[in-house]
């Protein structure tokens, strides 16, 4: 809903459709970054509030891109609060959101998977989650945080080394 100063809300449809269409994509890309659901549905709910204070300068078929750089930089505001790093650092994290039809086996996997990459340096943690759990390519990646493919590139090839280096110290205990 928007509203022009003393006047009543217009009903918003591209709101609306936007937001169902979305609105899961931000909520995970949130809860995958901050590993806490509360946080990351404080962070939708601001991504949606900017979208809808700022959402008529997003060039058509680029929404999904903006909202998920809008996440992003919430997130890593967040991230960056003082108060943050000193409690939720050293609290456990993932309660994951898990899908209806996912077996136990399968959750578990995921919820390693995901520890594992909360463990990660943000630079590499949110390479991950924007080319894999959000399905986007090099050029969208780098279009979105403003850097080189290259940069990208490279940051997603490190964070699968590291990825890949954690989980294996995971199975063997070390």
């Amino acid at each position: 809903m928007t509203a022009i100063k003393g006047e009543t809300p217009v009903y918003n449809e591209q709101f609306d459709m936007l937001y169902a269409q979305y609105a899961d994509d931000v909520l995970r890309m949130a809860y995958f970054y901050l590993a806490d659901r509360h946080k990351a549905e404080d962070v939708c709910q601001e991504v949606f509030v900017k979208l809808d204070t700022h959402g008529k300068t997003i060039e058509p078929g680029k929404e999904k891109a903006w909202l998920l750089r809008v996440t992003v930089n919430c997130c890593r505001d967040l991230w960056r609060g003082a108060w943050l790093k000193r409690v939720v650092l050293g609290a456990p994290t993932l309660e994951l959101i898990p899908s209806q039809d996912e077996t136990v086996e399968q959750r578990e996997e995921k919820a390693e998977l995901m520890r594992a990459v909360h463990k990660l340096p943000a630079v590499f943690r949110e390479a991950i989650l924007l080319h894999y759990y959000q399905g986007l390519g090099l050029a969208e990646i780098a279009q979105m945080l403003n850097l080189p493919e290259g940069t990208i590139s490279s940051r997603l090839s490190r964070a699968r080394s590291k990825l890949g280096a954690i989980l294996k110290e995971e199975a063997t205990g070390e």
